[in-house]
C-alpha cells in the first residue's frame, strides 16, 4: 500500500510541475524533509515500546540553540556540534529516567512537559535572536554527498536501525516490551535499561537532526522545528509502527518518510497553505491506520457468516 501511495504521490507531483522529474528537483525535495527523517527511526523504537516522545522537536531547538551559543562564544565548530549532541543525549536521558523512576506517569504527559521546558530554555537563552555565520564547510553537511551518492548518511542510519531492530537481541526485546512489559520483565529483559536507552537514542538523533537543520538554514533560532514532532510521529505510524507497541518494520517507516515528504513538497508546488497540507496529511494518516482494522472487520464478518451457514446446515 505504501509503495502504491508513493507512486500516486509522484504522479501527483508530476502533474503539479512537469519539472519535478528533474533529478536535481527530486534531490532538493528530499533535502527538505531529511531533518525529520533522521528522527523517525528512533521514534519508531519509542513507539515500538508502546510509548511516545513529543519532545523531539523541542530537543532539536534546544540542541541547535546550545550549538549556536557555544560557537558564538568563540569555540570551534566541532566543539559546538559536540555540545549539541551532548544536549540531545541529556534531554533524551531525562525523559527516560523520569519514566523509569515514576512509572505512574504516562510518556505523553512527561514528554509534553519536557517539550515545553526544552523549548522554553531555548527561548530564554536566545530570546528572539538568531546565531549564524557558521564556517563554509558546515553548510555542506545538509548536502551530505559522498562522491556522487547524496544523503548517504541518512541511508546508513536507516540500515543501522533496520539491523538493530530486526537482527539483534535488543530489537527483539523491544518487540517483547511492546507486546507486554510485564511478561518481558519476568522473562529476564531489563526493561528499565532498554527504555532509557531508547529515549536517549531519540534525544541523540534529535540533536543530529538539529545539526542538519542548522546546516540547511545557515543559522539557529529557538523557534526552529516547531510542529516537527507531528510529522515525525505521522511518518512512523503511517509506516506501520503501532502506537500500542510490538509491531512495525523499518522498511515501512522509510517508505512513509518518502510518501509524506514528497506529498508535502507536491502540495507546496501547488501553493497549498500549511493548514491544507496538515489536513491532507492528517486524513492520509487516518485512512492508512483505519484500513487494516476495516479489512479485519470484513474478514471477521465473512467468518461469522460462514459459521452461521454451517450451523444452519447442521
Amino acid at each position: 500500500m505504501l509503495v502504491l501511495m508513493l507512486i500516486v504521490v509522484n504522479v501527483f507531483n508530476l502533474s503539479a510541475s512537469p519539472n519535478y522529474a528533474n533529478a536535481r528537483n527530486i534531490l532538493n525535495a528530499t533535502r527538505d524533509f531529511l531533518d525529520k527523517a533522521i528522527v523517525v527511526f528512533p521514534m519508531a523504537f519509542v513507539l515500538m515500546l508502546g510509548e511516545i516522545d513529543i519532545s523531539v522537536a523541542s530537543t532539536m531547538a534546544l540542541s541547535a540553540t546550545i550549538m549556536g551559543v557555544v560557537y558564538r562564544a568563540g569555540c570551534p565548530m566541532g566543539v559546538a556540534i559536540a555540545a549539541a549532541l551532548v544536549t540531545g543525549i541529556i534531554c533524551g536521558l531525562i525523559n527516560g529516567v523520569i519514566l523509569v523512576k515514576f512509572r505512574e506517569l504516562s510518556s505523553m504527559i512527561v514528554t509534553l512537559s519536557t517539550q515545553i521546558i526544552y523549548r522554553g530554555i531555548a527561548s530564554i537563552i536566545l530570546e528572539t535572536n538568531s546565531v549564524g555565520g557558521f564556517p563554509k564547510w558546515f553548510g555542506k553537511i545538509a548536502a551530505g554527498k559522498i562522491g556522487l551518492v547524496p544523503y548517504v548518511l541518512v541511508v546508513i542510519e536507516a540500515l543501522f536501525f533496520a539491523y538493530l531492530l530486526h537482527y539483534t537481541k535488543f530489537g527483539r526485546r523491544c518487540y517483547a516490551m511492546g507486546n507486554s512489559v510485564t511478561v518481558a520483565k519476568y522473562s529476564g529483559v531489563r526493561t528499565d535499561r532498554i527504555k532509557i536507552i531508547v529515549y536517549t537514542m531519540a534525544g541523540l538523533f534529535s540533536a543530529l537532526a538539529a545539526v542538519y537543520l542548522a546546516s540547511k538554514m545557515s543559522s539557529v533560532r529557538p523557534d526552529v522545528a516547531k510542529g516537527y514532532e507531528l510529522d515525525i510521529i505521522a511518518m512512523a505510524v503511517l509506516g506501520g509502527v503501532s502506537t500500542s507497541g510490538g509491531k512495525g518494520r523499518m522498511l515501512g517507516a522509510s517508505l512513509a518518510i518518502l510518501v509524506i515528504g514528497y506529498l508535502r513538497y507536491g502540495l507546496g508546488l501547488m501553493n497549498a497553505s500549511s493548514q491544507i497540507i496538515m489536513i491532507v496529511v492528517g486524513a492520509l494518516l487516518i485512512i492508512t491506520v483505519a484500513i487494516p482494522g476495516f479489512r479485519e472487520s470484513i474478514g471477521n464478518a465473512n467468518w461469522f457468516v460462514k459459521l452461521k451457514r454451517s450451523v444452519q446446515k447442521q
